[in-house]
């Protein structure tokens, strides 16, 4: 036979063999190459932020605003998810909020008595972020 020939039909049955094995395994292909979009709040990459932390009046109209910032174990803002705030002292406006595209959730919180409020952040499904602030009224 001609070596033309041969090649020709070699490079038929590579070919029609690459071409049956993509239509036989697309789908397991496609599961595992195609990246898992992770929707769990990071406790440790989550951020709790607030302003100001301190020279704040103990009178119950100085307030300190609360931003938490909820996110993937990639860093990917999570939106609506829910975020529970716990105090130690004073009044907080809200202590549940749904978070926002940017998995920001912003809180605000105001005291009567002076001291330190410890503040911890919960978020569905009850994941309690690593850690706490500490805002002082005086």
């Amino acid at each position: 036979m001609d070596k033309k020939l041969v090649a020709l039909i070699t490079l038929f049955f590579i070919s029609f063999g690459f071409f049956t094995a993509i239509l036989i395994f697309k789908a397991p292909l496609i599961q595992l190459t195609r990246a898992k979009e992770d929707f769990t709040p990071s406790p440790v990459r989550s951020k709790m932020l607030a302003w100001p932390l301190s020279y704040l009046n103990a009178d119950g109209g100085s307030e300190s605003v609360i931003s938490v910032f909820i996110v993937s174990q990639s860093d990917r803002p999570l939106a609506d998810k829910v975020v529970t705030l716990t105090n130690t002292i004073g009044t907080l406006k809200e202590t549940a909020k749904t978070t926002d595209n940017n998995g920001k959730a912003t809180f605000s919180i105001t005291s009567t008595i002076r001291g330190i409020a410890e503040i911890e952040a919960i978020v569905e499904p009850n994941i309690k972020l690593s850690k706490k602030i500490s805002i002082k009224f005086e």
